[in-house]
């Protein structure tokens, strides 16, 4: 597969930053297999690329920056769709924007949510417009996303905060992200693409290896929640098959509230 190829994702270099866009704006930009492919190959395009030295990751659209992983495509198929390799490549998703030796920016445009919400955790920096919401929803649709999805949040913002976030499933306002530290800056929606070149320009600056090492550095202090992220995965392709999960997949389809009463005694 090659860039040009791409029905779901853009790539495009802008003055050293290259800009990945999640560009699946009727599905408030929600990922399938397919899409975490080429979001992969994205990501590694600007590992390879001389001309790049920041990366920003983003979302088509107003309305979202990513939803996590596709729910109708789930409810459709029973999974995220075919992908080159036959799996669901999520895990490499996270390792390469982790394991990619250049500063990656959130363009957080609108809801970061699920899995979109673990997304612009992993990036390096975070900078939101003012109408970005932030959430997790998991087990609300009957699923969970451990390993980084829990424990860079509670490095971020401490341990209360991060179960709330879980265990409530509310959305949170841009100024509360920023008050809990899970952006670094907010901004008007109609200046947040100048505000992350700003910020690009000025990493551009620096020296490239050093990024790269400071970058390596910070990411050993938390790299084994990649494993914790590993059993948690296999865990939730056999929760994936449950009556409870698929209960909460329906319901979400639906557009009703799960009732998971029956299983609180597991």
């Amino acid at each position: 597969m090659s860039i040009e190829d791409f029905t779901d994702v853009t790539y495009k270099v802008e003055d050293g930053l290259a800009w990945i866009t999640i560009n699946r704006p009727e599905r408030y930009n929600s990922f399938r297999a397919n899409t975490v492919d080429e979001l992969v190959l994205s990501f590694k395009k600007a590992w390879g690329s001389d001309e790049v030295g920041a990366v920003v990751l983003t979302g088509a659209g107003e309305k979202a920056f990513c939803t996590g992983g596709d729910q109708k495509q789930r409810m459709e198929t029973g999974d995220y769709g075919p992908s080159a390799s036959g799996l669901f490549e999520v895990d490499s998703l996270h390792r390469v924007i982790r394991d990619v030796p250049k500063p990656v920016i959130a363009a957080v445009n609108g809801f970061a949510i699920g899995g979109g919400h673990v997304l612009h955790l992993l990036c390096d920096l975070t900078i939101a417009s003012e109408t970005a919401k932030f959430g997790q929803n998991g087990p609300r649709v009957g699923s969970f996303d451990a390993g980084f999805g829990t424990g860079l949040m509670a490095r971020a913002i401490g341990e209360k905060r991060a179960r709330e976030i879980w265990f409530l499933c509310r959305q949170y306002s841009a100024e509360q992200a920023l008050e809990w530290g899970l952006v670094n800056k907010v901004v008007p929606a109609d200046q947040l693409h100048a505000e992350v070149t700003a910020w690009g320009a000025e990493i551009l600056k620096l020296s490239p290896t050093a990024l790269k090492v400071l970058k390596q550095s910070f990411n050993s202090d938390t790299e084994h929640f990649a494993g914790i992220g590993q059993m948690a995965y296999s865990s939730l392709k056999m929760f994936g098959e449950t009556e409870e999960a698929k209960e909460g997949i329906t319901a979400f389809n639906e557009k009703r509230t799960p009732d998971f009463s029956e299983y609180r005694g597991n």
